[in-house]
């Protein structure tokens, strides 16, 4: 017959992929661009604060555009078990760890963080 070796997919294509892969470049090209150029922070230290609470800092050592992190030589701020939105001062060193972009809720440089008054409360 004039199709020898039967249907299937395009030679080369990808199984399960969108018809005529024009949407593939543009959500590539999304995915590029990251909102916070780390670039400038890498090997240096930074605070991290999570979703739930948890905070930590570390020296950056990658990232990707999702904003999952490695830091090395990590340090945990352990907090109170009655309210978990204080610090206890207690520290604990876990190395080299993952974060996981999504859980990320802040990113700042460790050695130019200084705590300020609260500016939504009354100062007498």
């Amino acid at each position: 017959g004039p199709n020898p070796g039967g249907g299937g997919a395009k030679p080369g294509g990808k199984p399960g992929g969108k018809p005529g892969g024009k949407g593939d470049a543009q959500s590539e090209k999304k995915h590029k661009e990251t909102i916070i150029d780390l670039s400038k922070h890498m090997d240096k230290p930074i605070r991290v604060k999570f979703a739930g609470g948890r905070e930590c800092s570390g020296i950056l050592k990658g990232y990707d555009p999702l904003l999952n992190l490695v830091l090395d030589a990590t340090t945990e701020y352990l907090r109170d078990p009655e309210d978990s939105s204080k610090l206890t001062g207690e520290t604990r060193q876990i190395g080299l760890t993952l974060c996981r972009g999504p859980a990320v809720m802040l990113i700042c440089p460790a050695d130019t963080l200084e705590p300020i008054a609260n500016p939504f409360v009354p100062q007498d």
